[in-house]
């Protein structure tokens, strides 16, 4: 049987999806935050000749143009079309299935100010000094001390492994292999037992009893009881097993209950974090709401940094079009006026979206504003979605790593994401206003017969909500509350 084979030119048409980098380029600025969108600008400011931020008119500037001011959320641009890309970005949204794609430009470095002064070497000045870290602060104590030389090495050895809460998780058979030069096992040992004296104290401790009885040790006084229970008795005591410590050691309950209020309150599980800057990371949020000057209803309205106003150069765009000039001039022009153009595209589709998303939420949620946590509704993303006409990518893009500042505080925008349930009567309820029942339940409880989560499941169930014994103890693990037999007070 013979094969022939033909190679046959011809035409097929198709139909097919791409992400161009403009989307990419969007997407990405979608997702971004306040501060990491304000750096973004910033380097494109520096790279892009054709890109600039139009500064803003003086209050007489406009009173002699006669003009109105521009709206805070618009997006300037010399280009004409600028209504058409922005409905080309949210169909492109709508179409495209970007759930899992992740597109992030490379971490770009931040520029400096152009001026006689740069605010960002004057604000580094002004800035208070970087305070010592663990490691550093133990190394500083441990050249004070007089040592021989081989427990001096062993000594910055031992240091140099315990991890960040002070605790030495190496055996320290393990660490005579890293020793360069070698060092010998009694010397680590003593070398371990001068680290046992720097402060903070507990620190080189190897496990969680140890580290307790350093601290003990360096407390005055008669702490007798205290060591017993920690040496013999602290998982019972972590399980609330008080009648048998008792039993066990002939304390009264009494006695026991005040031993472990005094090292409750004089020492530390972690004493390595006792050192260094543990201060939480300043939020910065991207939607404010505010209550309305005139007491009814709300405004909302996105942060400054969310609304850059930027522009075209037009020197750039005549040199785009210019004949007089070369061709390798006339490129150049157009490669970076295209760029601004897609840039200020993203950031308008940016604006645009995160309001009407904000908007969205405000309404939904309007009762939590009120009331708190427990007037939190059901609100999807793909909900919202659908009422906003786009993908719940979309929607979930949009609300990446944003903060919403309320009369409430600062709060994520993921976190009026909730789902919940219909209680009896046909009333929408969150599963954010069942934890915080459960909340209050517990914390008006009595604490000689706390409730279990049986019993707070059949309260929640005769006010209309309806949940099993697992949901209540899932949500009450959530709350980081314990169980029933661990709230027990003897």
């Amino acid at each position: 049987m013979s094969q022939i084979y033909s190679q046959i030119l011809g035409q097929q048409m198709r139909m097919e999806q791409r992400l161009t980098p403009q989307l990419i380029q969007s997407m990405a600025i979608l997702q971004k935050p306040v501060a990491d969108l304000e750096a973004y600008i910033e380097q494109a400011l520096e790279n892009n000749a054709a890109l600039e931020i139009e500064e803003p008119e003086s209050p007489d500037d406009q009173t002699r143009s006669g003009a109105p001011p521009e709206p805070p959320s618009a997006v300037s641009s010399d280009e004409d079309g600028g209504f058409a890309r922005l409905e080309r970005f949210t169909r492109d949204f709508r179409d495209y299935d970007l759930d899992g794609i992740e597109s992030r430009p490379p971490a770009m470095r931040r520029s400096s100010f152009s001026g006689e002064r740069d605010p960002k070497m004057g604000a580094m000045a002004n800035t208070a000094g970087r305070s010592a870290g663990l490691h550093e602060l133990l190394l500083n104590q441990w050249a004070l001390l007089d040592l021989i030389p081989d427990v001096r090495r062993a000594g910055e050895l031992l240091i140099n492994q315990l991890d960040p809460d002070g605790y030495l998780r190496v055996r320290l058979e393990e660490l005579l292999d890293r020793a360069k030069p070698p060092v010998s096992l009694d010397d680590l040992t003593h070398a371990l037992r001068e680290v046992h004296r720097l402060e903070p104290t507990g620190i080189g401790a190897r496990d969680v009893v140890e580290c307790l009885l350093l601290q003990l040790d360096a407390l005055p006084g008669d702490n007798r009881i205290e060591r017993t229970l920690i040496e013999k008795h602290l998982l019972d005591i972590a399980n609330n097993r008080l009648p048998a410590v008792s039993k066990a050691t002939g304390y009264s309950i009494g006695e026991i209950n005040e031993a472990i209020k005094a090292f409750r309150s004089t020492i530390c599980l972690h004493p390595g974090y006792l050192v260094g800057d543990r201060s939480v990371p300043h939020i910065r949020p991207d939607v404010i709401v505010e209550y309305g000057d005139s007491g009814g209803g709300i405004d909302v309205r996105l942060a400054r940094g969310n609304l850059p106003k930027l522009r075209i150069r037009p020197e750039v765009a005549a040199l785009a079009k210019s004949r007089s000039n070369g061709k390798e001039e006339r490129a150049f022009a157009r490669k970076h006026l295209e760029e601004a153009t897609a840039l200020i595209d993203a950031v308008h589709f940016r604006q645009s979206r995160l309001l009407e998303v904000a908007l969205a939420v405000a309404e939904i949620q309007h009762d939590f504003f009120d009331v708190g946590p427990e007037g939190l509704k059901v609100c999807l993303m793909s909900d919202l979605a659908d009422q906003l006409g786009c993908d719940p990518s979309t929607i979930s893009r949009t609300v990446a790593d944003k903060y919403m500042q309320t009369p409430r505080g600062i709060y994520p925008l993921r976190y009026f994401f909730t789902g919940g349930m219909e209680t009896d009567d046909g009333q929408s309820v969150g599963w954010d206003r069942v934890k915080t029942r459960v909340r209050e339940l517990i914390e008006a409880e009595d604490r000689k017969s706390p409730l279990n989560d049986d019993r707070i499941a059949e309260v929640l169930k005769k006010e209309g909500t309806a949940i099993s014994r697992r949901t209540v103890a899932k949500y009450r693990q959530q709350l980081n509350i314990p169980a029933a037999r661990q709230r027990r007070e003897y």
